[in-house]
Order: C-alpha cells, then sequence, then structure tokens
C-alpha cells in the first residue's frame, strides 16, 4: 500500500474510488465483502480507494475507526493507494489525526462541514490538522464559499494541503468560475480533481484542465469509467462522451434519490459486495419500485461492454 509522499502523479494514476463500506447484518465491518469490492475495482484498473462520504464515516464513531483503519490497510492490494477520510468536525478530526499519525497512510481526506464553518475557519483548520498530522491533507470543497481561492493557494503553498476535491455541482458543469478561481490560485490544475463522477468529467477534464476524477459508480463499472480517464489523457473526447452515457441512468437515480444510498444499494443488487445496512443517521431503501430501477441501471451498467 502507498504510504510515500503524495505526487500529482498519483492523483492521475487511476480513477479514484469512492466506494462503500460493507457492513455484516450486525452492523459490524465486513471483511470478506469489502475485499470483494476492493478486487472488483482493481481488476477493472482502478488503484486507488478513497473512504468518504459513500461510506459514511460521517456517521462513524471514533471508537470504530480504529477497526476501520486496519481493514483498509487489509484490503487496498500491495500496489494501491487507501485515503481514509477524518472530521466533518474540527474536535472528532483532530482525535482521528491523533491516530493517523501511528498509521502509514500519506494523506487523509477532511469531509467538508455543513454547518458552523466559514472560509477561513476551515483554512485555520486544515492548516492545524496538518501540522498536527505532520502531512498535508485533501480538502473537499463541494459548496460555494466554503474555502477562499486565496486560502487555498496558501494551503497549497504551505504543503498543508496535497489535493483538492472539487464537487460543486453546476447545471452546466463547463460554466463555473468558482472552479476558474480555484485554479488561477492553484496556480495549477495538477493537484485538483474533479469530485463528481462522471457527470462532468468532459468539461473539468477536457475543459479546465484536471487530471482524474473521484467515482462512486466507478464500484459497478471499473472497466468503464477507467476507459473514460484513459480515452479522456488519450484526447479523445468522443469515445469518452460515449462511455460516460451509460453511467447516466445510475447517475440520475443517484441524483433523484440520494447518491450515498442508492450507491450502498447498486454495489449489492449488482452482486458485486454485499454492502449490508446502512449505519444511523442514513438507512437503507427499502421501496420495491425504487430498488428495482436500481437493480435494473447498476447490473446494466455492470454488464456494458465496449471495443
Amino acid at each position: 500500500m502507498k504510504t510515500d509522499v503524495v505526487e500529482p502523479i498519483d492523483l492521475a494514476r487511476s480513477v479514484i474510488s469512492v466506494p462503500p463500506l460493507p457492513r455484516g447484518a450486525d452492523g459490524t465491518l465486513d471483511r470478506e465483502e469489502t475485499q470483494k469490492l476492493v478486487d472488483h475495482l482493481a481488476a477493472g484498473g482502478v488503484s486507488t480507494f478513497l473512504f468518504g462520504g459513500n461510506a459514511n464515516l460521517y456517521n462513524m464513531s471514533f471508537r470504530e475507526f480504529g477497526p476501520f483503519l486496519d481493514l483498509i490497510e487489509d484490503v487496498t492490494p500491495e500496489d494501491g493507494w487507501a485515503i481514509p477520510s477524518v472530521g466533518a468536525d474540527f474536535g472528532k478530526a483532530t482525535d482521528q489525526i491523533d491516530m493517523l499519525r501511528e498509521r502509514g497512510f500519506p494523506t487523509a481526506m477532511l469531509l467538508p462541514a455543513s454547518s458552523a464553518a466559514t472560509p477561513a475557519g476551515v483554512a485555520t483548520g486544515i492548516r492545524r490538522l496538518a501540522d498536527r498530522y505532520g502531512r498535508p491533507l485533501i480538502a473537499y470543497v463541494r459548496a460555494d464559499g466554503y474555502l477562499a481561492p486565496r486560502d487555498l493557494a496558501a494551503l497549497f503553498d504551505d504543503g498543508a494541503v496535497a489535493a483538492l476535491k472539487y464537487a460543486i455541482v453546476r447545471s452546466d458543469p463547463a460554466e463555473d468560475p468558482a472552479l476558474t478561481a480555484m485554479l488561477d490560485a492553484a496556480g495549477s490544475a495538477e493537484r485538483i480533481v474533479s469530485g463528481i463522477g462522471e457527470r462532468p468529467v468532459i468539461a473539468h477534464l477536457g475543459g479546465f484542465g484536471l487530471k482524474s476524477f473521484t467515482s462512486g459508480s466507478v464500484c459497478i463499472a471499473p472497466h468503464l469509467s477507467t476507459a473514460i480517464l484513459h480515452a479522456m489523457k488519450g484526447g479523445d473526447i468522443n469515445a469518452a462522451s460515449l462511455l460516460r452515457e451509460h453511467f447516466l441512468p445510475l447517475e440520475d437515480l443517484r441524483d433523484a434519490y440520494s447518491p450515498i444510498r442508492v450507491l450502498h444499494e447498486a454495489v449489492r443488487l449488482a452482486r458485486i459486495a454485499d454492502t449490508g445496512p446502512l449505519s444511523p443517521f442514513l438507512a437503507n431503501i427499502e421501496d420495491p419500485g425504487t430498488l428495482d430501477e436500481i437493480e435494473r441501471a447498476a447490473c446494466r451498467l455492470r454488464d456494458t461492454t465496449f471495443g
């Protein structure tokens, strides 16, 4: 498992998967099913595994964080890269950082706080956490006004941030003044990653010059998502656009019902891994009609071939 310093090449090496976290019927972490999911991703060309929102780490207790770190260290391939997340609140993140200092993870992502946060406060918090960790963090921006571009630039310059996961949803991802401002502040696209899956990937990689993207739906069809990344790297936007179309039915369902909850069920219904129960404050989808929609879309995506 990767333990050395994070470089821009690491961010672009593969699609950055953002998988769910399987649990047994009793709610405990399920190593066997997590291994199935990671193996499925690796077989499709994915080597980076970012455990964050889709893994419902927002609601993970501090007591479970250590066993979780043991788990992802155990299931990650020798040539793979596992990235845990901390937070979202500063106090929880501080305690988790203390635990991470004893491990080999070269970075962790700070989950974005949804309340009780200001841009200057977020920048100060990131800096303090990185200083405490002795390693840079991955910042995660999914709302306007969360982190000021000038603060991001300073965090990059000071080595407090290794990368930015940019995930502000736009009706037209090709028109995004906030992303432009972040890129101008950073001075380069090398450390800014598209963070909203396959839907905006053409605009983000083709138009803004980002080098990679995160994805949850990659868990269903890693071969297709990997092919999108390779096509974009090769400048074949038409091929990437055609491949992306296969993801949109499932992405539409995620947008309609909940990105985290739909992906959790999709991985199970596509028979990739039994993801089990979602831990509170989230709950599994139970409506039979919705589950049928998810199963059809997930299985169709899983079975799509190309070439």
